[in-house]
Parts: structure tokens; C-alpha cells; sequence
């Protein structure tokens, strides 16, 4: 197998903060593999075994990283808004960078968490040291803006217009609040979420052996929330760098070979819980 790449759940001590955990493999021998991050909204840790650990803040445009072959990466994936309750920042200082951890955590912590994950016997252990090493840091995410990540979640009526309304809060307070904790203001995150969306359902008929877009890219489009196919079209190059069908069909192609995202495009395309406004105590400050 020339690529796999293996997403699951993480810790149940991380599940509010951390949406998947992955293992990512390139087999030996042959040309690197060229692997293209489509926007989602999420910062994430990754560390090819051997390394030292890399933050990739989240982006708008696609980012296409070649691996090594006979490269292995462990990583974990943070839930849009949850990258300050981890690095200790804010989201705006790491967005559209990739920075070496030490930035973040210092030298002598990021080399040890190097060390660890190289040291490990498998793959699934070095993910566990990893996730270890984020769970004796982390705090608590902003509860707005976690409420706010949720309405804007791929099948949820509404959108950015009523967030203010919703979550009790001034346009321009979300919007720092949001720069702060995701990195983008809400109205970007809406878009690249929508757009999950269409990934997430074009995975999910992948893995129950259907075509990705099987009634059409217009229903594809029109059931993701887009006006039209057009719509989806153009979203779909600015996010991808390609058209729509050929996005599905590499899509179709690589999660044949050895892809498994069921921890995402699941979360992705079950309905969040109704906001509770109880829970938003600070909405206001």
C-alpha cells in the first residue's frame, strides 16, 4: 500500500476539544506522496515519528505537503475554537502557519514529546503519547464560540446572521472572540464548514461502496446548503484548487486505497444538540 491514512476518536478526556486522531503512513520506496489539506477550521499536531512535533494553524487556501516515503505521522485534529485551551495562544497567532511545537511549548518540552513519540512500539502508542502530552496541558475552550462552532455545523439551519441573536452577543464581539479562538471570523468558518459537509457525505457514501456524489453534484450541492451546483463549483476550486468532479474523484481514489474517516464525516453528519442558552453565563462580557 503506497498511502494509508487511519482517522479515530480520541480520548474521552479529549473529545470536547480534539475532533479525531490519525495515523497517516507512506510505504517504502518510490516517489513522496503529495497530501492536500483542504480548509476546515481546525488547528492541528502532528509528528512524523523520528521528528519533532509541527502545529498547523488553520487555513483558507489548500495546502499541499509531498511525505517521504517510508514516513509515518501520528496527529491529532483540534475542534475549530479549541487551539487556545492547547497552545496557550490564540488561534490568529498560528493561523495559515506551520510552525515547529517549540514555538509554542518551548525546546526542552517539544523535545521530550519527540523523543516519546519515536520511542513508542506502535503507532497506536505513539498516538497516545501524544494525546497524554495534550491532556496534561490543556484548559477549557471558549464556551461562546464552542456554541457558536455547533450552529454553524454542516445540517443546522440558520447560520452566521442569527449567531448574534442566538448567542446573545454584539456582532463585533463574536467576531473577536471568534479570531481569537478559531482563527477566522465566523462567516469563514460557516463556508468552510459548509464545504466539509459535501466532503464529509461524498466519504461516507465512499465507504458504504456508492459513488460520491451518486444523485448528482446539484443535489450534492443543493443538500450541503449551496445556492446551486455553481456555487458549489466555485467554493469547491477555492478551497481545493479543482473542480468538483475531479475533487470526488480523487477523493473516491485515495479512500480506496487505504482511507479511513469515519471519526470525522460521522460527527459531520449527525445534527449537534440544540444550543442551550443557560450555558452561555459570559455571553455578554
Amino acid at each position: 500500500m503506497r498511502h494509508s491514512y487511519v482517522e479515530r476518536l480520541p480520548v474521552p478526556a479529549l473529545g470536547d476539544l480534539v475532533s479525531a486522531v490519525f495515523v497517516q503512513r507512506v510505504g517504502p520506496g518510490g516517489a513522496g506522496f503529495p497530501h492536500r489539506s483542504v480548509p476546515n477550521g481546525s488547528t492541528e499536531l502532528t509528528c512524523r515519528v523520528g521528528a519533532a512535533p509541527v502545529v498547523l494553524g488553520p487555513c483558507t487556501d489548500p495546502v499541499t505537503r509531498v511525505l517521504a516515503p517510508g514516513t509515518t505521522v501520528v496527529g491529532l485534529r483540534l475542534r475549530p475554537g479549541a487551539a487556545p485551551a492547547v497552545l496557550g495562544l490564540p488561534a490568529s497567532e498560528v493561523a495559515g502557519r506551520e510552525l515547529d511545537a517549540d514555538a509554542v511549548w518551548g525546546r526542552a518540552a517539544t523535545q521530550m514529546l519527540g523523543e516519546l513519540v519515536a520511542a513508542a512500539p506502535s503507532a497506536q502508542q505513539a498516538l497516545a503519547v501524544l494525546q497524554a502530552h495534550v491532556l496534561g496541558r490543556r484548559t477549557d475552550a471558549d464556551p461562546l464560540v464552542a456554541h457558536a462552532v455547533r450552529h454553524l455545523m454542516p445540517g443546522r439551519a440558520g447560520g452566521v446572521a442569527e449567531l448574534t441573536s442566538v448567542l446573545r452577543v454584539s456582532a463585533r464581539n463574536l467576531r473577536r472572540r471568534c479570531l481569537a479562538a478559531v482563527g477566522m471570523p465566523p462567516k469563514t468558518l460557516h463556508r468552510l464548514l459548509r464545504f466539509q459537509g459535501v466532503l464529509a457525505a461524498a466519504q461516507h457514501a465512499i465507504a458504504q461502496g456508492r459513488a460520491p456524489a451518486e444523485g448528482g453534484v446539484a443535489r450534492l450541492a443543493a443538500d450541503a446548503g449551496y445556492a446551486d451546483q455553481s456555487h458549489l463549483e466555485r467554493e469547491c476550486r477555492r478551497l481545493t484548487g479543482t473542480s468538483v468532479r475531479a475533487f470526488l474523484l480523487e477523493t473516491a481514489e485515495q479512500c480506496a486505497c487505504g482511507h479511513d474517516h469515519a471519526a470525522s464525516y460521522t460527527a459531520l453528519l449527525t445534527d449537534a444538540p440544540l444550543l442551550d442558552a443557560r450555558l452561555l453565563p459570559d455571553a455578554r462580557r
